[in-house]
């Protein structure tokens, strides 16, 4: 698992670390982490750091206090009216070893200079306790620090960044990697600093135990280990329903296509026995696309038959999946809330099935389902209109906290909330924005929800899934990559890993 940390909270953990390890080593440790990255960029060559006047400054110092001679090596420090004891001795080391100190530019023009030449240039001008907009004494030189002219290692935060909220406040660095120190804070996983300001993500564990950063369980993220770790694998002596039978209720005359994706996605994800539900219209066209897939139609009649029918069927499943295009009509309605009312089986809910519910959330308080609204969707839903930039995690905490029901919030920073926990999605990016991504998502979601994992950990690796399947699929094909590839997609990066 991917430790993430509120400001606050790695405070209170560093300050602990220090008491039992010390800030020195704590502080030469995140230098050695630091120093390899800039290693991984540049073998060797003119290294720059900007140092603000506290300890994320002390980082930078000690970072260039590792590299070896091959480096030219310059720090240009603000004016630090008090150092701590763990900045003292990085500066300490860093001239030792040979590393130029310069006076911090007082221009922008000055800061342009400063860099010029420079193979990597590091931002450690404040760190998580950060106020902002930065005081003009360092703004000047976060304009040169932008990773579409040079190699820029942003320490911790880039500086410019709100640590927790991912709100963006200009003048900010624009870095090609931040190496987060100790645990991730949860503005790297949000935007707009996300696609804006983080660049790549490294995670540099610096000694800090992990009983101390595990004490605080308000933001989590999934990474390629905890992936894999949650990924239900098939028994070796399971049938096909054992191996996750998942009943997809989706599709209709007008949108058949979604319930095609959805269905595929459920196979893809590993499902020995996919069952779609759907209307008689839709289901000869869902039989010419669908060939491992079971098509039922449910035929017309009353809403109450129609319940009747779905739970017949769904006997033999271990999930349901409902709302990829169904209709919007109240027939429509009164059976996608019958059924939610009366299965004891756990659900994702998308689409359609979210345009029905919206005013029928009470009924499923506490119940073993997942809603997956996209922002427009959510907006209805909730009942509060349009979510506003920055107001994305606070918005699903009261939404949660109120409904009672757990909510996949889809974006490029896709939130999930519990009532407990608030899960970054870590994966993904923009080639996953294409018509029918949400029904694929749909789709690996039941697959994982039939094979017993709980509607959160499914809500979560199943959104981890889709965002490396889609990242796998953008290297592949920069241009064109629509929702019918990402099932396909699935198996190649199964391990979690960027293949």
């Amino acid at each position: 698992m991917m430790r993430v940390l509120a400001p606050a909270a790695m405070r209170a953990a560093d300050a602990a670390a220090c008491e039992r390890t010390g800030a020195s080593a704590l502080m030469r440790e995140a230098g050695r982490a630091i120093a390899r990255r800039v290693v991984a960029h540049a073998p060797s060559g003119k290294v720059v750091a900007f140092a603000g006047p506290g300890n994320n400054g002390g980082d930078a110092f000690a970072a260039l206090a590792e590299l070896d001679t091959s480096y030219e090596r310059v720090v240009y420090a603000a004016y630090a009216a008090e150092k701590s004891d763990a900045r003292r001795s990085a500066e300490g080391r860093a001239l030792a070893a040979g590393v130029a100190v310069r006076a911090f530019p007082q221009s922008p023009d000055e800061a342009r200079s400063a860099v010029d030449g420079a193979a990597v240039v590091l931002d450690g001008l404040l760190g998580i306790g950060a106020r902002l907009p930065l005081e003009p004494a360092l703004a000047v030189a976060a304009g040169a620090l932008d990773a579409r002219e040079r190699i820029v290692l942003a320490i911790d935060v880039p500086s410019g960044v709100d640590a927790e909220s991912g709100a963006v406040v200009e003048p900010a660095v624009r870095a090609t990697e931040t190496v987060a120190l100790g645990a991730v804070k949860p503005g790297l996983l949000l935007e707009p600093a996300r696609s804006q300001a983080v660049g790549a993500l490294t995670l540099a564990t610096i000694g800090i135990a992990d009983a101390l950063l595990a004490v605080d369980a308000t933001y989590a993220s999934l990474d390629d280990d905890a992936f894999r770790a949650l990924l239900p694998h098939r028994a070796a002596d399971g049938d096909k329903r054992a191996a996750g039978a998942p009943l997809v209720v989706a599709g209709s005359s007008q949108f058949p296509g979604a319930a095609v994706l959805c269905a595929r996605a459920a196979a893809r994800s590993g499902a020995g026995y996919v069952t779609v539900a759907t209307s008689p219209r839709a289901a000869h066209v869902l039989r010419h696309h669908l060939v491992e897939e079971v098509v039922v139609a449910i035929e017309d009649g009353g809403a109450d038959e129609a319940v009747d029918a779905l739970l017949d069927v769904a006997e033999r499943n271990g999930s349901i999946a409902i709302g990829p295009g169904l209709g919007l009509d109240e027939r429509t309605g009164e059976i996608v809330r019958g059924l939610l009312a009366r299965t004891t089986l756990p659900c994702v809910v998308d689409a359609s099935g979210l345009f029905h519910l919206a005013r029928h959330l009470d009924a499923l308080r506490g119940r073993p389902v997942v809603l997956t609204p996209h922002a427009g969707e959510f907006a209805r839903l909730s009942g509060k209109g349009t979510v506003r930039a920055g107001e994305r995690v606070a918005r699903l905490r009261e939404f949660v906290d109120r409904t009672g029901v757990t909510t996949l919030l889809k974006g490029a920073d896709t939130l999930l909330y519990d009532g407990t926990t608030m899960h970054i999605n870590g994966s993904g990016c923009s080639a996953l924005a294409t018509a029918g991504s949400g029904d694929v998502l749909t789709g690996i979601i039941a697959t994982l929800l039939a094979q017993g994992l709980s509607p959160v950990d499914a809500a979560r690796a199943g959104a981890f899934w889709h965002g490396r399947a889609g990242e796998l699929l953008a290297r592949e094909r920069p241009i064109g990559v629509v929702a019918g590839d990402i099932p396909y997609a699935l198996s190649r990066c199964s391990s979690g890993a960027r293949a």
